[in-house]
């Protein structure tokens, strides 16, 4: 028997994110590079089961990803699928996934869709819910006091359910909440709006060469001196931080995971990737990674027989040691786990790198998971 992973990659905006970056890896890449990584250290196997990873680029298109997943389920057979990185297009995709009994483990993309009403047992994420990252950060400048805040976000279902999460556990007043263009990389009219609000505090939702352009924009308007700028962690990670530089010094972001968590699977994750690729890895890297093990896992338990489906679901439901440490799930496949707080700081190195700053929230499940029917 031999498992068939399709592996769906975004390459978001690569040709923006490298000319902004110097090379930096696009979102998709780096996922599917701790995902590479992975099956390698496993000796090209799942579970005991020989991998075949069929890797296809869906151009962040729901129309295009509609086609591919048409083929590859109907032609090729495959056996699981994962990969996709951004909402819109999981969500262009996921029924059609899901009808034909085929798993999808969820690398990143988490819409709170499918943590609901719409939870299906044929889906498991592997990182966290979209509002996640964003309930933290919420919680975090919360704590700070800060009277009021402008949030923004693209206008998209992970930038809605974002800026939902932040407002979830933020206390105080949203001076602004301003929903940008998706694929916008000119933000002069919105930091004239932070500028007019004149806020406390500023928090931000951009991925990508977004993220990048929004960041550098910010700076450059000397913002960052006069008004403190929150992200959530894929907005602060080692890929913004490479193309952003200096400026990133300072900015506290909220993750799930860090380069520091002291467990021997993310040491050896950590220590591989930057072996295999000479770059730190971000946390979609370690996502990648992640769901490469959860498959492993899962097929193990079962035996290699890939056909009890059943029995896979128990598996996955199970939990298995990741690169955060032992993780668990709820009923309606997404995790429940620590989320961090992380400060961007230059080591003595001269290195810009996210280091822990502590725990925000413990043992955290997402807020859609009463409505799930599954058992």
């Amino acid at each position: 028997m031999r498992a068939t992973v399709y592996y769906m990659l975004d390459e978001y905006d690569l040709s923006s994110i490298t000319r902004l970056s110097g090379g930096g890896a696009a979102l998709g890449i780096d996922a599917r590079d701790g995902f590479n990584l992975a099956v390698r250290l496993l000796n090209n196997q799942l579970g005991g089961l020989p991998v075949e990873v069929v890797v296809a680029d869906d151009q962040q298109n729901p129309d295009v990803a509609r086609q591919a997943v048409d083929r590859l389920l109907k032609r090729e057979r495959v056996d699981f699928m994962t990969g996709i990185i951004f909402s819109n297009v999981l969500l262009a995709v996921g029924d059609a996934i899901f009808e034909e009994n085929v798993y999808y483990i969820s690398l990143n993309a988490g819409p709170s869709e499918y943590a609901g009403e719409r939870c299906n047992p044929f889906f498991f994420n592997v990182a966290w819910q979209n509002d996640n990252l964003h309930e933290a950060m919420g919680q975090y400048v919360n704590t700070r006091r800060f009277e009021n805040v402008f949030i923004l976000a693209p206008n998209y279902p992970a930038g809605r359910d974002a800026l939902t999460g932040f407002k979830r556990f933020f206390r105080g007043r949203i001076v602004a909440e301003v929903y940008n263009r998706f694929g916008q990389l000119d933000f002069s009219a919105e930091i004239a709006q932070i500028r007019a609000a004149r806020p406390k505090a500023v928090y931000t939702f951009q991925p990508g060469a977004m993220g990048v352009n929004f960041i550098k924009q910010y700076a450059e308007a000397g913002l960052l001196r006069e008004i403190p700028l929150f992200l959530p962690g894929f907005s602060a990670d080692s890929d913004v931080i490479r193309a952003v530089g200096r400026p990133m010094v300072g900015i506290y972001n909220s993750s799930h995971w860090a380069l520091e968590l002291n467990n021997p699977v993310n040491q050896r994750f950590v220590e591989e990737f930057r072996k295999a690729y000479n770059r730190t890895p971000t946390l979609y890297a370690s996502q990648g990674y992640d769901a490469a093990l959860m498959l492993d896992a899962a097929i193990r338990a079962v035996g290699g027989d890939i056909s009890k489906k059943d029995d896979l679901r128990r598996a996955f439901l199970a939990g298995f040691n990741s690169t955060r440490g032992p993780l668990r799930f709820n009923r309606n496949g997404f995790p429940i786990q620590n989320y961090y707080l992380r400060q961007v700081i230059q080591a003595p190195s001269g290195e810009i790198v996210n280091r822990l700053a502590g725990t925000i929230f413990t043992n955290h499940s997402d807020a859609y998971v009463t409505q799930c029917r599954l058992r």
